[in-house]
């Protein structure tokens, strides 16, 4: 009995000083933008790196030596390459900045927010008016190409600032040269780069097409391209790009069939973010608007059931962190230090904002009991019923049948559809250690892009449609359920129904009722980490 006291104490130890680091290193990203500061100016630095390499490949294929018009020996403001100069100038300027900022956090100096926030914006404003300037040029660039290739053959330098000179340049002959069909040729090598994992330079080449070839079939889905780099790419850095990334593409092509597919990414990509119930929300709040709004746009999609089984991952770890709380007030007020209505709060907005919650038996029992000690018997007896009669075999339901004899309402029969399943299965103390020590949510998602997968032979994706059809893809039309459903998944607890009626949707009962939401694609992968 004394070794496993002492055990029991060791990983308690353990337990609290990994948590205690976690939320230390989740405490400096608190702040205005989109993860911590330092994933801020990762992003940011990553941004103004692709601007720079964009501009220099532009300014290598204009031939600037012999472009420039000059009048008094000052180069004409007018002229693409000065017009392009100019702005690569600007990113190199900001990028100092960035820089100079990540050296003052690497020396654990104070990074101030607001610092950030005009930084970002910066860079917001400059990725435009580069975007801008590279439509703007790409006249001036294929009218020079020629005598760009030439001096190419002449001198081989690097391309983008990624390959070495004097090697193979198919690269820069795709970038420099602009020609009919070329755009086909790039999207075709870039989405193979991306395959292989080699992402900037997938996103370069995707990107030479946008800045080069306005006019180009293959427009949208290299914009798409780009965003499932940063999604495939995985790092935090990337998927808050990738979010980004499939929100900007929505602005741009809101009426293109693949948009409830880039809405549900979108929400993966901050699911995949997700931290657990204990700490920060932020990305599951960010994951439960984005679904929310995709079923609200498209309530008939063919992804309705993936969708809602996402919704209702996400909601399991944004009830538990309500959960934890009321947990937190509750015990305050049984010290006789408040804390009642902030209970109360918390476990009302559970019962209904989360109506599959997996512990939702805890939650109406806690309701329960806060109005016994309210001495309001009545109320606390609905709740007490719901339990005893939803929830037969949880581990509360004889803890309800006990206080409504001390009331002395009735005790409810079990509902007939419920009292045969088993009691739910929930972790111990080393679940919850493993669980605190992965730190992630109990999340499902799709690994893969929209249209662009991790696999490196490729064949059956969007993307390679696209390239067989010039830039067209196929009529989408809504996969019939039967060929996307799985095997039923279990859910320990369910919809509670209300006093003394069945319930509304026995889909949704306690227990380990098995229920059958929605699929995923065979690509689908469950995160890390076990649901507390």
């Amino acid at each position: 009995m004394h070794s496993r006291n002492i055990v029991s104490l060791a990983l308690s130890v353990i337990l609290i000083f990994c948590c205690g680091m976690v939320a230390m290193a989740q405490g400096t990203g608190q702040g205005t933008g989109e993860g911590t500061p330092v994933q801020r100016m990762e992003v940011m630095r990553s941004k103004l790196e692709s601007m720079r390499r964009s501009l220099n490949s532009a300014l290598a294929s204009m031939n600037s030596k012999d472009s420039g018009d000059k009048k008094d020996g000052k180069a004409n403001a007018d002229d693409p390459s000065a017009r392009l100069r100019g702005l690569e100038q600007e990113a190199s300027s900001v990028l100092s900045e960035v820089n100079d900022l990540r050296a003052k956090s690497d020396r654990a100096e104070r990074v101030e927010s607001d610092d950030l926030t005009k930084l970002e914006t910066s860079v917001t404003d400059l990725n435009t008016r580069v975007q801008a300037g590279l439509q703007a040029t790409a006249n001036a660039r294929s009218s020079s190409g020629n005598v760009a290739s030439t001096e190419k053959k002449k001198k081989k330098g690097k391309f983008l600032g990624i390959f070495g000179g004097g090697g193979d340049d198919k690269y820069a002959e795709l970038t420099d040269e602009v020609a009919a069909g070329r755009d086909r040729e790039l999207f075709e090598v870039a989405a193979k780069e991306v395959r292989t994992g080699d992402y900037d330079t997938g996103r370069l080449l995707f990107n030479t097409i946008i800045t080069t070839y306005p006019d180009s079939p293959f427009l949208p889905l290299a914009k798409l391209a780009i965003a499932d780099s940063f999604y495939l790419e995985g790092t935090t850095a990337a998927l808050i790009q990738a979010a980004q990334a499939y929100q900007d593409w929505r602005t741009f092509f809101p009426t293109d069939p693949l948009s409830d597919r880039v809405m549900l990414k979108e929400a993966e990509a901050e699911m995949r973010q997700m931290g657990l119930a204990n700490r920060d929300v932020t990305r599951a709040r960010k994951a439960e608007q984005r679904l929310k709004a995709l079923l609200q746009q498209f309530p008939n999609t063919s992804m309705r059931k993936e969708v809602e089984t996402r919704l209702i991952e996400v909601q399991e770890n944004l009830g538990m962190h309500s959960l934890q709380i009321a947990r937190f007030y509750r015990d305050k007020f049984y010290r006789g230090v408040g804390g009642l209505k902030g209970a109360q709060s918390r476990l009302r907005e559970i019962v209904q904002k989360y109506p599959h919650f997996s512990y939702m038996d805890e939650v109406l029992l806690m309701l329960g009991d806060l109005y016994i000690q309210e001495e309001e018997p009545d109320e606390a007896a609905k709740y007490f019923q719901m339990v005893a009669r939803d929830f037969p075999n949880g581990d509360y339901a004889e803890k309800a049948r006990e206080e409504l004899t001390k009331i002395g309402v009735p005790v409810p029969e079990p509902d007939p559809i419920k009292k045969d399943f088993p009691k739910p299965e929930r972790p111990g103390m080393m679940g919850k250690f493993l669980n605190e020590v992965a730190g992630t949510a109990h999340v499902t998602v799709n690994n893969n892009g929209v249209i662009i997968s991790k696999s490196s032979k490729g064949g059956s994706d969007l993307i390679d449609e696209a390239i067989a059809r010039g830039g067209q893809l196929p009529s989408l039309t809504p996969i019939p359920v039967e060929q996307r459903r799985q095997p039923p998944r279990t859910f320990p607890q369910g919809t509670p129904s209300t006093p003394g009626k069945a319930p509304a949707n026995p889909t949704t009962a306690p227990a380990t009722q098995q229920i059958t939401p929605a699929t995923t694609t065979p690509a689908s992968t469950t995160q890390p980490g076990t649901r507390p």
